[in-house]
C-alpha cells in the first residue's frame, strides 16, 4: 500500500517509467529506487500530511531503506483512495488508476496477485495488492519453474496479505494478518472469501 504513496509523491515531480511496473506488477526494485531517490521516509511524512493520514508512519529509524516497514491502517488506505479519486489532478488520477486497472496476474516476484478483489469481484476494478512473509512457492501459473524472489519479512512473525482498490464506484480495503505458518495458497483462498463477504455486506 505504501507504493501508492510513493507513486503519488513521484507524480508531483512528474511521471517516471518505474511507476508502471511498480503499480501494475508490484515491482519492489522500482519501489526501492523511487524510495531512495525521493527521500525515503520523508515520502510517507509528506504524503501523510497532505492527505491527512493519522495512522500512517514511516519505517523505524533503524530500517530507513525498508519502505515495507511503514505503518498504514485500513482507514488511512481508504483516505488515500479518496484523495486519489477526489483531490489529485486528473492526469495523476488517470495515471495511477490506469496502471491499477492493468494489474498483472503475476507480480515481478512470481507471486499470483489476483487474490481478493480480482478473484472475488467483477470488473471494472483497479487494484493494489500487498503480501509479505510467505516462504512457500506460490506455484503455477506464476512460478513457471522459477524461484520466487522473497522480500524481507516484516519482522512481526506472521504473514500478511492485503487487497485494496476501486471496484465500480466503491473503495474496497481488506487487510489481513495471517496466523503464523499459513501458506500463501490458504491465505489466498481465505482473503478472497472474506473480500466477497465484505463487499456483499456493503450492499452489493
Amino acid at each position: 500500500m505504501i507504493k501508492l504513496l510513493i507513486a503519488l509523491d513521484q507524480l508531483e515531480r512528474g511521471d517516471d517509467p518505474l511507476l508502471g511496473p511498480m503499480l501494475r506488477s508490484s515491482d519492489d526494485g522500482a519501489a526501492s529506487e523511487l524510495w531512495r531517490r525521493n527521500g525515503r521516509g520523508a515520502i510517507v511524512t509528506r504524503m501523510a500530511r497532505r492527505i491527512g493520514l493519522t495512522e500512517t508512519a514511516p519505517p523505524p529509524v533503524e530500517r530507513p531503506g525498508f519502505w515495507g516497514y511503514s505503518a498504514l491502517s485500513a482507514a488511512d488506505v481508504v483516505k488515500v483512495y479518496r484523495y486519489l479519486l477526489e483531490d489529485v489532478p486528473a492526469g495523476t488520477r488517470e495515471k495511477v488508476l490506469g496502471e491499477l486497472r492493468r494489474a498483472t496476474r503475476c507480480g515481478t516476484d512470481h507471486f499470483d496477485q489476483y487474490f481478493g478483489i480480482p478473484r472475488a469481484l467483477r470488473r471494472p476494478w483497479a487494484v493494489k495488492q500487498g503480501w509479505s512473509g510467505f516462504g512457500d512457492a506460490p506455484g503455477r501459473p506464476c512460478l513457471d519453474g522459477a524461484v520466487p524472489v522473497l522480500g524481507p519479512a516484516l519482522g512481526i512473525g506472521r504473514p500478511v496479505l492485503h487487497t485494496t482498490g476501486v471496484v465500480g464506484d466503491k473503495i474496497v480495503v481488506v487487510l489481513t494478518l495471517q496466523p503464523a505458518g499459513t501458506s500463501f495458497a490458504n491465505a489466498y483462498r481465505q482473503l478472497t472469501a472474506l473480500t466477497r463477504e465484505v463487499f456483499r455486506a456493503a450492499g452489493e
